[in-house]
């Protein structure tokens, strides 16, 4: 097991400023939050979130410099 491996299933999640984050598998998702299909170790979830979260910026600030 690897440092980054703690054992639990973790699932991306991503709020609606398009913020990525990691939250375990058996928990209720917490409010404002909503899962983007992907699960598995601590490690594999934060690589794929390194991949898919390009634009680290919030949503709203990414529509307000866009005008």
């Amino acid at each position: 097991m690897s440092a980054d491996d703690d054992g639990t299933t973790y699932r991306v999640v991503v709020n609606h400023e398009e913020q990525y984050s990691i939250w375990p598998a058996e928990r209720d998702l917490p409010p404002g939050w909503r899962d983007t299909g992907t699960t598995g170790g601590k490690a594999d979830c934060l690589a794929h979130i390194k991949e898919v979260w390009i634009d680290l910026r919030p949503l709203s600030l990414r529509r307000r410099e866009e005008t």
